[in-house]
């Protein structure tokens, strides 16, 4: 039974990296939090974060904690070529840029997915921002959230920057699954000034539904790449 649990945190930790829920770079909940949040004794929770290292998917320093340490793979099922390797310079910086919310509004119309009567009824959180390494935009995201049972989110500062840590540490919300429509378009005058483009220039145009461990509850992204200097990868395990 041990070791089943471990076996079984690890494989949910490494599938949170894969994923992008936590990124190169970023630090993982403490033992102590993984420990009361997934009810496993600290011993279960230090094996599992033995293997990741291992594996090479964290390194561990102390005084700080288990870092994200993903230089050789890639991010998530979508990621960009070089886009570590950049990151694991020291002059070098991943940052996100929050241009609104998450505040409450009504869904767009025609919205990307089928909603079903709940989600509507709810309204939705809405948060855009963009994701850039050093001063360079490479992701342009629009995420929105049924307003069910999110107290306290709007206006809410992100813990570490990160949408998914907030839902998990805050609202015990994780990401499990994720269905996607990739498709390439050109770049609107709007796109070509917030990606640092010219109009015209292709965009990579992703939707997303995020399945997560909340029954029927699911999150919708809409994002926008520049691949003009990086290229996009794929995750297959």
């Amino acid at each position: 039974m041990q070791d089943y649990r471990y076996q079984s945190l690890h494989q949910f930790l490494k599938s949170q990296i894969l994923h992008g829920v936590y990124e190169d770079g970023d630090l993982l909940p403490s033992e102590n939090e993984l420990s009361q949040f997934h009810k496993l004794t600290r011993t279960t929770v230090r094996q599992a974060l033995s293997e990741l290292q291992k594996e090479g998917y964290i390194v561990k320093q102390k005084g700080k904690g288990s870092i994200v340490n993903i230089r050789r793979k890639r991010l998530g099922l979508l990621s960009f070529k070089g886009f570590s390797e950049v990151i694991g310079h020291s002059d070098q910086k991943v940052s996100n840029t929050v241009l609104s919310g998450p505040l409450l509004q009504n869904w767009p119309k025609d919205f990307f997915y089928d909603l079903n009567a709940l989600e509507k009824s709810a309204r939705c959180i809405y948060l855009k921002r963009i994701r850039s390494v050093n001063t360079d935009p490479v992701m342009l995201e629009e995420t929105y959230l049924p307003n069910q049972n999110l107290e306290g989110l709007i206006g809410k500062k992100l813990i570490k920057g990160s949408l998914f840590s907030t839902l998990i540490l805050q609202y015990q919300i994780e990401v499990n699954s994720m269905d996607q429509d990739v498709r390439a378009i050109k770049a609107n005058a709007h796109l070509a000034k917030t990606l640092s483009l010219n109009e015209n220039d292709p965009v990579l145009h992703i939707y997303r539904k995020y399945g997560t461990s909340r029954p029927g509850y699911f999150i919708y992204s809409s994002l926008y790449f520049n691949t003009e200097n990086y290229a996009i990868g794929s995750y297959f395990k």
